[in-house]
């Protein structure tokens, strides 16, 4: 029986040098990972992407493909996105795909693919009116937008920890698709 597999997107935010722990944790619930980051949180595991690939066992990813490559990754059966920042949050939702992981998101929604987003950004970001905008438009397009209460909820700029982001609602927000019965 193969198991059902996960993109774990992040983007360029502290608890994204969890990455690793997060995989473990993944694959213990059951998930085959992928793991796709942006360009800078990329830049920030550069050190470690060899050995996050050899965790997954897929190549970590953070750029479109050459016309005519193959895709290396199996299909998506879910799609986790933390951390989330403000300018992915806000790209996904304006359907601006010039990173990657907002193309693929962005195409997920039309795909029908089951997605969580866990946001990571302070309060200073919050009150951009554009931020509750992005978080909207992503409930209403179907995403599980993990932001507040049981999810993420905003620090104070510079006050965050990211030992405390709530990585365990990200991966459970999207349970039901590798077993329909925990979240009945």
């Amino acid at each position: 029986m193969t198991r059902p597999t996960l993109y774990l997107f992040g983007s360029a935010a502290p608890p994204v040098r969890d990455a690793a722990r997060v995989i473990e944790e993944a694959q213990a619930d059951g998930w085959d990972v992928c793991l796709g980051l942006t360009p800078t949180a990329a830049r920030w595991l550069g050190d470690s992407l060899d050995a996050l690939g050899a965790l997954t066992g897929h190549p970590v990813r953070w750029d479109y493909r050459m016309p005519g490559q193959p895709d290396v990754w199996p299909k998506a059966d879910a799609i986790v996105v933390a951390p989330a920042t403000f300018n992915v949050i806000n790209q996904w939702a304006l359907g601006i795909t010039d990173k990657w992981i907002v193309g693929v998101v962005a195409e997920g929604i039309g795909k029908g693919i089951p997605m969580a987003m866990m946001p990571c950004v302070n309060r200073a970001f919050v009150n951009h009116p554009q931020f509750d905008r992005s978080i909207d438009t992503l409930w209403e397009a179907g995403v599980r937008v993990l932001y507040g209460e049981g999810g993420f909820v905003p620090n104070e700029p510079g006050q965050g920890n990211p030992a405390t982001y709530p990585w365990r609602a990200a991966l459970d927000a999207v349970a039901d698709v590798r077993d329909p019965t925990t979240n009945a």
